[in-house]
């Protein structure tokens, strides 16, 4: 058996020997590993440096776009780059990439992941570099947080599915809660790049304090000034974690963790019940998912319109060109509709100029 057909378990490299042994050998040897997870889209859409001569400096990957945000926030003015590796316009959860995304990871000198049971391809990929003996850190930025139980509001066939033992994964939606994870990848970077741990850490707590904190603080008011605390989402299962922070609930239409979940008629039916019982005219749907089922409500009861939010899990191309992160999508996204689904304004009095026009009924 020559070495190109030697099993994957039996081969042990650093990453640097694993590059120095051949590009093609890396995207096709390793990623051979994966089984599976070559099914589609490649590569990270969106890349930053942390300072203005970054070049040759540590590079960073992450598997979801909030964390890639936060790491990006962490590593400024350093020589750390980091990099988003879900392309532009698609979800993070239940996204598949082609193996190109593992060279992506070899090469890099870190990979920031949400941890276990949520990203089957995550969890492979680091199951492949351990068997190998790939030397890229491993930053989990689950890692410390403490999740709600999911029993509560998940499909009973989908109990123990996410970030295992039926805990809810979305912890990035509270933004106490993503506190934990700047810290986790501050520590990551710091055992990265021991030389610049003061930049790391001074940026970690200026963003802890002068944006997440801002953005509990903004979104308590909203709710704290609705009469209403019920909110329809035509959306999968991904915002029990507002709901818990602030004392609302949550209905999600599509109630498992997939964004592509299929909607039932049993959904529907409980989703006009909960418009009916709660005279709601308004409702949110999710930017990255199929507008059908809120297309759906709208037809079939009294909602007027529906208007975007999503769990930061991807990035549109106008949000890329604008430079939106957590903190701008939160401002310029959900906080306007939870505005407006909870009736604390009208849509007309929300967001900047022409967000109305723009985000009614989107397609």
């Amino acid at each position: 058996m020559n070495d190109t057909q030697e099993p994957c378990r039996s081969r042990r490299w650093s990453r640097r020997a694993a590059l120095a042994a051949g590009g093609a050998l890396v995207t096709t040897g390793l990623a051979g590993c994966l089984g599976g997870s070559a099914t589609a889209g490649s590569g990270g859409s969106t890349a930053s440096g942390g300072s203005g001569d970054s070049a040759g400096g540590p590079v960073v990957v992450a598997s979801f776009f909030s964390f890639y945000d936060f790491a990006q926030k962490v590593a400024a003015d350093t020589p750390v780059r980091v990099r988003n590796l879900v392309p532009t316009g698609l979800h993070g959860h239940g996204w598949e990439p082609n193996a190109s995304i593992t060279r992506d990871i070899i090469e890099a000198d870190a990979f920031v992941h949400v941890g276990e049971d949520f990203q089957p391809w995550a969890d492979r990929t680091i199951q492949t570099l351990k068997d190998d003996g790939i030397d890229t850190q491993l930053i989990n930025v689950r890692e410390g947080v403490e999740l709600v139980d999911l029993a509560a509001s998940l499909d009973p066939d989908e109990e123990g599915v996410g970030a295992g033992r039926g805990q809810d994964p979305h912890f990035w939606l509270d933004p106490q809660r993503s506190k934990q994870a700047v810290d986790n990848i501050t520590e990551g970077f710091v055992d990265l790049a021991p030389e610049y741990e003061a930049t790391f850490r001074e940026n970690a707590t200026a963003y802890k304090t002068d944006v997440l904190d801002r953005i509990d603080s903004d979104y308590r008011d909203i709710f704290d000034r609705a009469d209403r605390k019920v909110v329809q989402l035509a959306a999968h299962n991904a915002f029990q974690y507002i709901g818990v922070r602030y004392g609302v609930e949550m209905r999600p239409l599509v109630v498992n963790l997939a964004a592509s979940g299929d909607v039932t008629p049993s959904d529907i039916t409980e989703a006009k019940r909960v418009i009916d019982e709660n005279d709601i005219r308004y409702i949110g749907a999710g930017v990255f998912e199929t507008r059908k089922p809120a297309k759906q409500l709208l037809s079939e009861t009294a909602v007027e319109a529906y208007f975007p939010v999503t769990p930061y899990a991807g990035v549109r191309e106008d949000w890329v060109e604008r430079g939106w992160g957590y903190e701008e999508i939160a401002y310029n996204i959900n906080m306007p509709t939870f505005e407006v689904v909870l009736g604390n304004k009208s849509p007309e009095e929300v967001g900047p100029d022409g967000w109305h026009s723009e985000w009614r009924n989107f397609e």
